[in-house]
């Protein structure tokens, strides 16, 4: 997550950030209908990760959107997925964050909980 964070505060644009927003998904020990989790199965379609991020950065007041989704067998705890949107405001920020990982979660990753 510090590695994105940096290369936020890299970018040529960085003067216009008024925000950084992360997000870090991790393996949790219960699937959503409460039945135990060992491990979690992930595969990501890099494609269409693009897409959504390339969509995303394009924004008003976003300067910059950088996810990384990790593949294969991920224990409890692991983490699975960060992303980090840098813009100018909260209202424009917010929105592009919960909207990147809806989408990723939606049509990126394919998960199987064991």
């Amino acid at each position: 997550m510090m590695d994105l964070i940096g290369r936020v505060k890299a970018h040529p644009d960085y003067e216009r950030v008024g925000m950084i927003l992360c997000h870090n998904g991790v393996v949790r020990g219960t699937a959503r209908d409460g039945r135990p989790v060992t491990e979690l199965t992930v595969k990501a379609d890099r494609a269409r990760l693009a897409e959504i991020i390339a969509e995303m950065k394009g924004r008003p007041g976003i300067v910059e959107v950088l996810a990384e989704v990790r593949e294969g067998k991920l224990r409890v705890g692991e983490d699975v997925m960060y992303v980090v949107v840098a813009g100018d405001l909260r209202e424009n920020c917010f929105p592009v964050l919960e909207d990147a990982v809806n989408a990723i979660k939606r049509d990126v990753t394919k998960k199987t909980e064991v």
